[in-house]
């Protein structure tokens, strides 16, 4: 007698998360410039309209955290915008004609996830 055929059942899991959070930092080709975090804020905003336009520029986004000297953020985006503000961030190149990159460093549907970087734990 032959075997019953085996059936599967394909589950998909989508992200619930309404927002991610974003870990990045800014750095310039020379050093020595700073941005407070209005201007950092409005950088973010530039370059997403510069890639996307005035519509995609409205995203809800937050800087949750910001430290001047280092130019680090962690940034909450909504979960639809990700790619478009992680995409922006890689795109541009220069601030105030000063060559810059951003350079994402964690990104994660939960904010808990940035608070430790496994790849910089130090056991004793």
């Amino acid at each position: 007698m032959p075997a019953p055929a085996t059936t599967y059942e394909r589950i998909v899991y989508k992200n619930p998360s309404e927002h991610h959070y974003m870990k990045v930092c800014l750095e310039f080709q020379d050093h020595g410039v700073g941005l407070n975090v209005a201007q950092f804020k409005q950088l973010l905003i530039s370059a997403l309209k510069d890639l996307f336009g005035e519509v995609d520029a409205a995203l809800p986004l937050d800087i949750l955290t910001y430290e001047e000297k280092t130019l680090s953020a962690i940034l909450r985006i909504c979960s639809s915008g990700l790619v478009k503000l992680w995409s922006s961030l890689t795109l541009l190149g220069s601030y105030k004609g000063k060559k810059c990159a951003f350079r994402v460093i964690q990104v994660s549907p939960f904010l808990l996830a940035l608070s430790g970087n496994s790849r910089e734990l130090v056991l004793d």
